[in-house]
């Protein structure tokens, strides 16, 4: 009998691989396979689902794996744990295999979209950005908080921080000048290259025709629109757009018994990143929206009356994720809310 779904627990140098039959029976375990004999394994097996964890690599092999004519499914690692039978066979790399088998085969199981080497590559430049971002937030920090110590006291504005300490800095005695001298150094720097990547993604935004269509919607910029294309791409792996705003943890969580239903605050699962985008977005929105007369400034402002201002944040967040589906999905019949 012929191998129809393959588990494979993913690691640096060693794998593990749990095949099963249709009737779920394992044909296949190798509870050790190096990574330079995985691809001869997985090339010699006939076209079948191959399941993982979406980690490091996993992306890379998913591309390497569906050459071969194998269907490649990625799986969250939370949704696999309640699948690992710890209290019969422990936790080692065979199990967590076994355990990915398993539930790929469950049919009600959500999958990680499948990236593509460009798709990661333009999400790269974002998180590198990101990066650079949270290392200057870092400097802009130990600036005051050493100022501090010789009792000058900054307020919190990156900009302050910088006008203020470079009229202190003259004054500022012996080795504390060097320090501080240095780290506002280091501070340029990192405005030179987060500046530098705000160019890549311009251009990002400007070679691809979906993201200038993204950039119509009110609070998607040029940084969201190239952020939604490299984490979803067309959104075809989405059945709506309310599915996209739960998978980027905009939904309420609920807490539901007894025929009540209970919902709380958002779940904030999936990506923090693009989520905070669309967050941010929104709050430009609602400042923008006074004085305007369209459809959706309207909304939102009456939202604000209603629910407040930050439920008002969240639902326009969760309103522009479901439009950014649905114009990727639909294309041309898109119609911009008027």
């Amino acid at each position: 009998m012929s191998i129809v779904v393959v588990g494979i627990d993913l690691a640096k140098n060693v794998f593990a691989v749990h095949g099963v039959n249709s009737n779920g029976k394992p044909e296949l375990v190798r509870p050790k396979v190096t990574r330079d004999k995985l691809p001869e394994l997985i090339a010699s097996l006939p076209p079948c689902t191959i399941a993982m964890e979406a980690c490091s690599g996993a992306h890379d092999w998913a591309r390497r794996f569906q050459i071969h004519g194998h269907t490649v499914k990625l799986i969250a690692p939370k949704f696999v744990a309640p699948f690992r039978m710890s209290g019969k066979k422990g936790k080692n790399d065979a199990a967590d295999a076994a355990a990915i088998c398993e539930a790929a085969q469950r049919p009600s199981m959500r999958f990680v979209p499948i990236k593509s080497a460009e798709q990661q590559g333009r999400l790269m430049v974002h998180r590198v950005r990101q990066g650079f971002i949270e290392e200057r937030t870092a400097t802009i920090n130990r600036i005051r908080g050493l100022l501090a110590e010789v009792g000058i006291v900054v307020p919190q504005k990156a900009n302050t921080v910088r006008r203020q300490v470079m009229g202190l800095l003259e004054d500022l005695p012996g080795r504390v000048n060097l320090v501080i001298g240095d780290l506002l150094s280091q501070l340029h720097h990192l405005d030179e290259r987060i500046k530098q990547y705000d160019r890549h993604i311009a251009q990002m935004a400007d070679e691809d025709h979906r993201a200038q269509q993204l950039m119509r919607l009110t609070g998607v910029g040029a940084t969201t629109a190239t952020a939604l294309l490299a984490m979803i791409g067309s959104g075809h792996d989405f059945a709506s757009g309310r599915q996209l705003s739960s998978w980027l943890g905009l939904t309420p969580a609920q807490h539901s018994s007894g025929g009540k239903t209970r919902l709380g605050r958002i779940t904030k699962v999936g990506d923090g990143y693009l989520r905070s985008l669309l967050i941010l977005g929104a709050r430009a929105v609602l400042t923008a929206a006074k004085g305007k007369n369209d459809s959706i400034s309207r909304w939102a402002l009456a939202l604000v009356e209603r629910r407040g201002y930050w439920k008002a944040v969240v639902a326009i967040a969760a309103k522009n994720a479901r439009m950014a589906w649905a114009m990727l999905t639909q294309g041309e019949k898109f119609a911009m809310p008027t």
